[in-house]
């Protein structure tokens, strides 16, 4: 009897330990408060297991090194941007010279066309650029006209020594009559840099001493005048062929100047020649 009174008993505590369990997972908080519990043990689980490296694997080194390798002190700041030139007299100041022979433009007047040709003592020849000289009649320096590279220096026994520098494709300055030539061919040349010292050519001896300045595009030569204070991009934009053209018409005016020159000196020698037979005849 008393066995069966207890296993009475552990079925009512199983029954109601069912009925417990019922009502416990009826409850509408018991779901979600699992769910959450999971995934907290599995995150933890997770970070646990990727936290922990092998002894054997090398970590990488993420010290940081005071100026590794780039020594880049403050005044050593890097350029953003190259500021833009524009072409400047080549003289470090405009106002201690004067033009002393122009350049030679069809489109001036007489007297300034005429005050643009160099005569050298058996031929005209138009101005191709700018001769300029001390007030003073001394020698001075004669400066880049904006930055670029040593094209060629070379030297000549008419023109003195000439320094070409060029700044662009196309683009390039020429200075003649030097003396004391301070650059070589290939040198990288600042806007300013004193490329050498005026002097005197055979080409232009009324001129004394004195530096002849030309600016070129394609080869052409164009009124260095016209481009002072103006960026390379207007020169790059403007064309130049009636330049060239200017030049050849010069070049065509000074050839029949020197015809008529021969021609008139030709005929005052056979009148001459012919007052002699002249003479001869009366005698």
């Amino acid at each position: 009897m008393a066995e069966v009174m207890k296993m009475r008993e552990e079925e009512k505590k199983r029954s109601s330990r069912k009925i417990g369990m019922k009502n416990f997972f009826k409850k509408k908080r018991v779901f979600p408060a699992i769910y959450i519990g999971a995934a907290a043990i599995l995150l933890t689980t997770f970070l646990v297991w990727q936290a922990r490296t092998p002894d054997n694997v090398e970590q990488p080194d993420f010290s940081y090194e005071e100026n590794a390798e780039r020594q880049i002190a403050d005044e050593d700041a890097l350029e953003v941007g190259k500021p833009v030139e524009d072409f400047s007299w080549p003289v470090a100041n405009e106002d201690d010279i004067e033009v002393v022979t122009y350049f030679y433009d069809t489109t001036a007047s007489d007297e300034e066309q005429e005050a643009a040709i160099i005569y050298d003592g058996n031929n005209f020849y138009p101005s191709t650029g700018i001769a300029i000289a001390a007030k003073d009649g001394e020698t001075f320096d004669v400066q880049a006209a904006m930055s670029g590279k040593v094209k060629a220096v070379k030297e000549d026994t008419v023109l003195g020594n000439v320094v070409v520098i060029e700044h662009a494709e196309g683009i390039e300055t020429v200075y003649q009559s030097l003396q004391n030539v301070n650059v070589t061919e290939g040198d990288e040349v600042k806007q300013g840099e004193v490329v050498g010292k005026a002097g005197r050519s055979l080409l232009n001896e009324e001129a004394g001493i004195h530096a002849h300045f030309e600016i070129r595009k394609d080869g052409v030569p164009v009124n260095p005048l016209n481009y002072f204070k103006k960026s390379l991009t207007t020169l790059q934009n403007q064309e130049v062929t009636e330049g060239e053209e200017a030049d050849e018409d010069a070049s065509e005016e000074t050839e029949e100047q020197d015809e008529t020159g021969t021609s008139e000196e030709d005929s005052s020698n056979e009148d001459e020649e012919n007052r002699d037979a002249n003479e001869n005849d009366q005698e």
